[in-house]
């Protein structure tokens, strides 16, 4: 069918959805609201109990001025975006000693929930089939009054 878009169904737990040449590329609304289709997000409350009775590994990964000017989250791992896929990979030589296995349970953390959407959905292709994103991100989680630490410089 000449001239026709093809549009691609991407199951639950697939990669991250590219546009093939030619095809409509997708906006950034439509690539989250297709990556967060393959995982179950979490609201700060469930994140931070799932924290604190060890069932969840959390990671802030809003960078360094965010985190002076806001604070932590405490025993949340800090993990710069760029680094993500290599400290989190179970099987990776730059793996933090938190990676532990692909059934690890992350928690990721940017500021207001949408970076954190992405990352989540690329630790899925790395097989952290358990890895989601906090709703509303480290803002959510302060506007709910959960702990926050100030960094410390």
């Amino acid at each position: 069918m000449s001239g026709t878009s093809e549009r691609h169904v991407v199951p639950r737990g697939t990669a991250v959805p590219t546009s093939a040449p030619g095809a409509r590329p997708l906006g950034i609304d439509e690539l989250l609201e297709r990556v967060r289709a393959g995982y179950q997000r979490i609201e700060a409350r469930q994140a931070h109990e799932a924290a604190r009775s060890g069932e969840a590994l959390l990671v802030d990964i809003r960078y360094a001025a965010l985190r002076e000017r806001d604070g932590l989250i405490p025993g949340a791992v800090v993990v710069e975006r760029n680094e993500l896929e290599w400290r989190l990979d179970p099987q990776g030589s730059h793996r933090l000693p938190e990676a532990t296995g692909h059934d690890l349970r992350v928690v990721v953390i940017c500021n207001e929930g949408y970076a954190s959407s992405l990352a989540a959905a690329s630790l899925h292709q790395l097989g952290l089939h358990r890895a989601t994103d906090l709703v509303g991100g480290f803002q959510a989680w302060r506007a709910q009054g959960l702990p926050v630490e100030p960094a410390t410089a």
